[in-house]
C-alpha cells in the first residue's frame, strides 16, 4: 500500500473530510481576541484615544469602529480628519495627540489595530461568532445610548453593542452628556439591566490631577478597570486624606 502524500499517516476520518488542518493550527488562527472600541459622536475624543493607548500598552488587540458623527467631533476637537482609506495614518496622529492638543505627546504603534467602517454591517464584529473579549463605547452619545438600548443596530457600532449584549460579553458604555433627560436615564437603566456597565465620563480630583491629560486618563483608566485591563493611567485611592496634594 502506498503511503499518503507527505510521508505521514492521517486518520481515515480526516482523509474522508479532505484537507483537515491540525487543531493547533486552528487555535493559532483564533488567538487574536480584540477589544472592540466604538467611538460615537459625543464630545470626548481624547477619552477614546486614551483608552486605545491603554489597551495597546497592556498588550491587547483593538478593533476600532468610528461612527460617522464622531468624525465631525474628532475634526472639531483635534483638527484630524478620519478617512477610511488612510485610517492608519489618521489614527496614529490622533493617538499621538495630547488632550491639550499638543502633537507628538505620545508614541503610537497601531500594528495591532483593525479598523471597521461604521457602515459595514457585514464586518467581523457584527457576528457573535467573531472572537472578541468585549466592547468599550467611549465616548457614548445619548443617541448611541438610545440606539443600543432599543436594539436599533442602525450602524456597525450599535450592531456590535447588541451582539456584545446577546453574547453576554462585557460592554462598557462611557456616556458623555449633561444634563441627562428622563428618557436617557431610563435607557441607561435598561442597559444596566441588560448587563452593560454604565460609566459616566466623570473625572475625579483625588488622584492629584495637575493637567488636562490627568483628567482624561482618569476616565480612560476607569473604563479599563471596568474591562479588567491593567494600566497605570491614574493614581489609585489608598485611604489617605490629602493624597491629591502629595507628590507622586
Amino acid at each position: 500500500m502506498s503511503a499518503p502524500v507527505g510521508g505521514g499517516e492521517r486518520p481515515a476520518a480526516a482523509a474522508r473530510l479532505g484537507a483537515v488542518e491540525p487543531y493547533e493550527h486552528v487555535t493559532q488562527r483564533q488567538e487574536r481576541r480584540p477589544w472592540v472600541v466604538g467611538v460615537s459622536g459625543a464630545s470626548g475624543t481624547p477619552y477614546a484615544a486614551a483608552v486605545v493607548r491603554g489597551l495597546l500598552a497592556a498588550g491587547e488587540a483593538v478593533d476600532l469602529v468610528v461612527s460617522r458623527a464622531s468624525r465631525l467631533t474628532l475634526l472639531d476637537e483635534t483638527g484630524i480628519g478620519f478617512r477610511d482609506a488612510h485610517w492608519r495614518e489618521d489614527l496614529r496622529g490622533w493617538l499621538e495627540l495630547g488632550a491639550d492638543g499638543k502633537p507628538h505627546s505620545f508614541e503610537a504603534d497601531v500594528s495591532d489595530v483593525k479598523y471597521w467602517a461604521a457602515g459595514d454591517l457585514a464586518a467581523g464584529p457584527s457576528s457573535g461568532s467573531y472572537p472578541v473579549k468585549g466592547m468599550l463605547i467611549v465616548p457614548a452619545s445619548t443617541a448611541c445610548v438610545a440606539g443600543v438600548a432599543l436594539g436599533l443596530s442602525k450602524d456597525l457600532l450599535q450592531r456590535v453593542a447588541s451582539v456584545t449584549l446577546k453574547e453576554r460579553r462585557p460592554l462598557v458604555v462611557a456616556v458623555r452628556e449633561t444634563p441627562l433627560s428622563g428618557s436617557t436615564l431610563k435607557q441607561l437603566v435598561a442597559l444596566d439591566e441588560a448587563g452593560a456597565v454604565v460609566l459616566p465620563a466623570s473625572p475625579a480630583f483625588y488622584a492629584g490631577a495637575t493637567h488636562i491629560q490627568d483628567l482624561v486618563d482618569f476616565v480612560a483608566g476607569r473604563v479599563l478597570d471596568a474591562a479588567g485591563v491593567p494600566h497605570q493611567l491614574y493614581r489609585r485611592w489608598k485611604g489617605e486624606l490629602g493624597q491629591a496634594r502629595s507628590p507622586g
